[in-house]
C-alpha cells in the first residue's frame, strides 16, 4: 500500500511549485496530473509514469471524477509514491474533498501540499494587493459558473474573486449590478495568470464585457471591489538642490 501527496502545481509556470511540492513530485513513481499543469513539470519526475486526469470547463472531454477517485485508488494499491498533481493550490476548487474520501474509505494514507491559487498570481500580476489597510479588509474567492451553467455573483467581501469567467463576462457584469456593486467599481481582470504571457486588463462593473475580447479564450480571472483599484505607482520627482559653484 502506498501513499498519495496532493501537490498545488501553482497557477502556471513551473517555477511556481513550491520547494516541498518539487520534492514531494520528484520522489512519485505514478503523476495523475491536471489540464492546466505545466509541463514543464514533468522534469522534475522524468521516470514516473503521467497520467492526465484533465478537468476543463466541464467539456465532455473532462474525466469523469468517480474515475480519477478510482485510478488514485487503484495506483495506490500498486505503487509506492502516487502525486495527485493539482493546477493552482489543492483546495481550492480542486475537488480535493472527493478524493480525499475515496482514498479515507479505500484506507490509504495522504498528504496535501499547499499550493499558490491563481487569484494571488493574478494579483500579482496586476500590482494589486488583495487586501488593503482600511478598505479591504475581507476577500471572497468564487467560481463564477456553476455545473448547470448558471451564472453566479455576491456581494460579500470587500474584494471578490470570481474563477472561470472569462466566457461569460457579460453576464458577470450584470449579475454584479444585480448583486449591489455600483457600475463604477473598479475591476481586474488577468488571463493566464502565473504565465509568461499573462494579460491585465482595468475595467469597472459596468464595463466589464470590453475585457471578453482582450481575454478571449484564455483561463480568466476576475478581481472585483477595492483589490481591483490601481495605486500610485508614479515615482516622485524632486529638485535638485542648488549647490553654488566652487571657485
Amino acid at each position: 500500500m502506498g501513499t498519495v501527496v496532493f501537490i498545488g502545481a501553482g497557477p502556471g509556470a513551473a517555477d511556481l511549485i513550491t520547494v516541498r511540492g518539487a520534492q514531494r513530485l520528484a520522489a512519485a513513481e505514478v503523476v495523475l496530473y491536471d489540464a492546466l499543469t505545466d509541463p514543464a513539470l514533468q522534469d522534475l519526475a522524468p521516470n514516473a509514469t503521467w497520467h492526465h486526469v484533465g478537468k476543463r470547463g466541464f467539456r465532455p472531454d473532462s474525466t469523469d471524477q468517480t474515475e480519477i477517485n478510482d485510478l488514485l485508488v487503484r495506483y495506490a494499491r500498486e505503487h509506492g509514491n502516487v502525486v495527485r498533481l493539482k493546477g493552482g493550490d489543492p483546495s481550492i476548487f480542486g475537488r480535493l474533498e472527493e478524493e480525499l474520501e475515496a482514498l479515507a474509505k479505500a484506507g490509504i494514507p495522504c498528504e496535501v501540499v499547499p499550493g499558490v491559487t491563481s487569484a494571488l498570481a493574478a494579483a500579482a500580476a496586476a500590482q494589486r494587493p488583495l487586501t488593503r489597510r482600511g478598505v479591504g479588509r475581507s476577500l471572497s474567492l468564487t467560481t463564477a459558473m456553476t455545473r448547470t451553467g448558471d451564472m453566479v455573483s455576491s456581494r460579500t467581501a470587500d474584494t471578490e474573486v470570481f474563477y472561470m469567467a472569462g466566457k461569460q463576462l457579460a453576464a458577470l457584469s450584470a449579475r454584479l449590478i444585480e448583486a449591489g456593486w455600483p457600475a463604477g467599481t473598479p475591476v481586474s481582470v488577468v488571463s493566464r495568470a502565473g504565465w509568461p504571457d499573462s494579460l491585465q486588463s482595468e475595467h469597472t462593473v459596468g464595463t466589464l464585457d470590453d475585457a471578453s475580447q482582450v481575454h478571449a479564450d484564455r483561463p480568466a480571472v476576475v478581481v472585483v471591489g477595492a483589490g481591483a483599484a490601481a495605486l500610485d505607482l508614479s515615482p516622485v520627482v524632486t529638485e535638485a538642490a542648488h549647490v553654488p559653484p566652487t571657485r
